[in-house]
């Protein structure tokens, strides 16, 4: 025997009512997504959960890459039977073989095709002695709180057999909440901003702003990992380049030292404004915390919200560094993350910038940069690449 299904169950797609088939439509196209590395395994819907079909294929990195679709509350590993007494007594029987270290165990029969003979309890009885007796006193039943639970769940189509529960990345399916345009520094935080917010649904697609010769071909390449690394979570990610050099240079040679950063800021929210405009995006996001910089204070959003009417969604506005980091840690953009190839925010950096700048003042310095004229050339620059997952990225030989 051996374990050839995987068993899928939802979280909040339960609760969405009319809408609950749109929902999970889109989980069960992300979970084929995260398996196109396993061409014989297949996903389908099924008795209000989704069943993935193993096909010889092996359960354990199938199983890994379940764990990071949102959408999923649950999954555990499954063996098919006949619906037979004797089969469902030899599946139970090999299932616990797979939890060595159990002492005591249940068998929890469901009974959801009614034409079948025995009733729920009875087929707990019988399966039940049937491995008790296999297992010749090594076991124990204990209904309140085993070791090893054995669900027997009795379809039309045949029994699966489950002992054991894991946990999946819980959320709604990546695309069920729209698009947001994420804007992706290759730092530590906007990785992890871009990770919840998939959690939430939205589907995002990366704005990156590079400054060549001041930022080289590695730094864009990390974005490229990043967010590579950020489609195991779901589905293919666009990132658009942003030629930003012109605009910075431009910058740093007109305004202020101390408004240096904040008209920078103003202008990189209003060319990624027109770019979601274009692509009929409803939100822009970022991964800025509350107090961390200075371009991060009340005051600087402030103004440079200023430049969009658009929603500026900051998932981590109320999260410390430290809990940043074990984030990331966790989701796997970390070591990325730190790798030492600078992005255009920390090029000319001010060591004297404002932390409470004023539209007014802002709008003022705005004067001496061409505005209108630098941000089409920017827009008219971008280069734009689809990255499909880690079994398919692309690099920039290849791309550029």
């Amino acid at each position: 025997m051996k374990m050839d299904h995987i068993l899928v169950r939802y979280g909040e797609l339960a609760l969405k009512g009319k809408n609950r088939g749109h929902f999970e439509k889109l989980l069960l196209a992300n979970i084929r997504h995260v398996l196109k590395p396993f061409p014989k395994v297949q996903a389908k819907r099924t008795f209000g959960r989704i069943v993935v079909e193993l096909n010889s294929t092996d359960h354990e990195p199938v199983a890994a890459a379940l764990a990071n679709v949102f959408g999923i509350q649950s999954y555990s590993l499954a063996l098919r039977v006949e619906n037979e007494l004797e089969a469902m007594q030899k599946g139970a029987l090999f299932m616990l073989t797979q939890h060595p270290n159990a002492k005591t165990f249940k068998v929890s029969a469901r009974r959801a095709y009614k034409l079948f003979p025995i009733d729920s309890q009875s087929l707990n009885h019988k399966i039940g002695s049937y491995v008790l007796k296999a297992f010749t006193g090594e076991l124990t039943v204990d209904v309140h709180h085993p070791d090893v639970n054995v669900v027997v769940d009795v379809r039309e189509s045949g029994t699966y057999i489950t002992a054991g529960v894991y946990a999946g990345a819980k959320g709604l399916p990546v695309g069920s909440s729209g698009k947001v345009l994420h804007l992706l520094s290759g730092g530590i935080d906007s990785p992890v901003a871009a990770h919840m917010l998939m959690g939430r649904g939205a589907e995002v697609e990366m704005l990156h702003f590079h400054s060549p010769p001041y930022t080289n071909e590695r730094a864009k390449q990390k974005v490229i990992d990043l967010t590579r690394e950020l489609t195991k979570f779901g589905r293919t990610i666009t990132i658009h380049f942003v030629p930003f050099t012109d605009i910075q240079t431009h910058i740093h040679k007109e305004v202020p030292s101390s408004y240096e950063m904040t008209i920078m800021r103003r202008m990189m929210l209003r060319i990624a404004d027109r770019i979601a405009r274009e692509r009929g995006i409803l939100a822009i996001s970022n991964g800025e915390s509350l107090g961390q910089v200075a371009s991060q204070t009340l005051a600087s959003m402030n103004t440079i919200n200023e430049m969009t009417n658009l929603p500026v969604l900051r998932p981590l506005l109320a999260m410390d560094k430290e809990t940043t980091i074990a984030y990331a840690k966790r989701i796997g953009t970390y070591e990325t993350s730190i790798l030492p190839y600078e992005d255009c925010c920390t090029i000319f950096l001010p060591t004297d910038s404002k932390t409470k700048p004023k539209r007014d003042r802002s709008a003022q310095f705005e004067q001496y940069v061409q505005v209108e004229e630098k941000c089409r050339e920017a827009i008219a620059g971008i280069e734009s690449l689809e990255v499909t997952g880690a079994h398919t990225s692309p690099t920039l030989d290849q791309l550029f």
